[in-house]
């Protein structure tokens, strides 16, 4: 639930950031999903307190589960605006150009030195500074890709990082730059 919750802040703010309701709406059915883990892990929790006779460890659990649904719940409301084409506030504007962080997306050429590799083998990480947190490949999202992950040609990479490491990133998804 952790990192699905902390992956849709991320693709919240990228839909923002690219006006892009298909991400949005991505963010909306990973909630409906983190709401289902939700409910299951609280009915686990008591289960479990009425076996062990220990409310403890169910509170405790109940009390994550519960911040990290608020998370997810605002990404949500992130994501709203721009499902609803609510423009933004200009604070808001100016915030997310003045991170350190910044979301890209980039889409992968068959020629491209990330086609056919695993996130493992490329190390883009460490090489640019970019972390790769969600690929669409034709109608499918993979999130939260880990280093057994192949990108393929025609990738879409949805990666968040510094701004300095954007147009690397962006030459080694197009082809333009071979060096990692």
């Amino acid at each position: 639930m952790k990192n699905i919750s902390e992956l849709m802040i991320d693709l919240a703010y990228s839909a923002l950031i690219y006006n892009n309701k298909e991400i949005a709406e991505e963010v909306i059915y990973l909630e409906e999903k983190i709401d289902e883990t939700y409910y299951r892990i609280q009915e686990e929790a008591v289960e479990q307190a009425i076996k062990d006779g220990n409310s403890s460890k169910a509170l405790i659990t109940i009390r994550l589960a519960t911040s990290i649904e608020a998370i997810s719940d605002s990404a949500v409301q992130i994501a709203e605006v721009v499902l609803r084409d609510i423009e933004p506030h200009p604070i808001i504007k100016e915030s997310i150009k003045e991170s350190d962080i910044t979301i890209t997306l980039a889409k992968v050429s068959e020629n491209s030195v990330l086609a056919n590799k695993t996130l493992g083998e490329l190390n883009l990480a460490s090489e640019t500074g970019m972390w790769v947190i969600a690929i669409k490949r034709g109608k499918k999202w993979v999130f939260g890709p880990t280093e057994n992950t192949k990108i393929m040609a025609n990738d879409i990479l949805i990666a968040k990082g510094p701004i300095e490491g954007v147009k690397h990133f962006r030459d080694l998804c197009s082809g333009k730059s071979r060096e990692i």
